[in-house]
């Protein structure tokens, strides 16, 4: 990682970005779709897109780890995506249905959801289970995170 840019996935078709560090806050576009860079919402992660934001871009992820028939999930997706607007664009959020994308589930052995996962070029940093209000989302990933 150059300290003078970093790599950022776009959040409609994963195509990778470099963005100067000091341009971070000002958003930029996609230099493939030319869609915005950061919406301040969740990304929805995919088999197809996850690697592109979890592997190849610079930013920290933080994964929320839900299923539709999980009532705690359901009451936590406005609190994450109330942190999504505050965390970005230091701090991608992102999230992946166990149900429709069992395999990176597996790959990360969820076994409860709930379940947050921050990612910072592949590697596991921190996990925290349970549902959470926004405040609380964005407290942990600043402190995981180190935005």
């Amino acid at each position: 990682m150059n300290a003078e840019s970093l790599i950022v996935a776009c959040p409609d078709c994963a195509g990778l970005n470099r963005v100067p560090t000091a341009r971070l806050g000002q958003g930029g576009t996609c230099g493939k779709c030319r869609r915005a860079l950061f919406t301040g919402e969740p990304v929805t992660l995919t088999s197809a897109n996850f690697e592109a934001h979890a592997t190849r871009s610079d930013l920290p992820l933080l994964i929320d780890f839900w299923a539709g028939w999980c009532g705690p999930c359901r009451m936590m997706a406005p609190e994450f995506a109330k942190a999504a607007a505050q965390l970005e664009p230091h701090i991608r959020l992102g999230k992946l249905d166990t149900e429709a994308e069992q395999a990176l589930a597996a790959r990360f052995g969820v076994q409860s959801i709930p379940l947050l996962v921050m990612v910072r070029k592949g590697r596991e940093l921190a996990r925290q289970a349970g549902a959470m209000p926004a405040h609380s989302i964005v407290q942990w990933a600043r402190q995981v995170g180190g935005a």
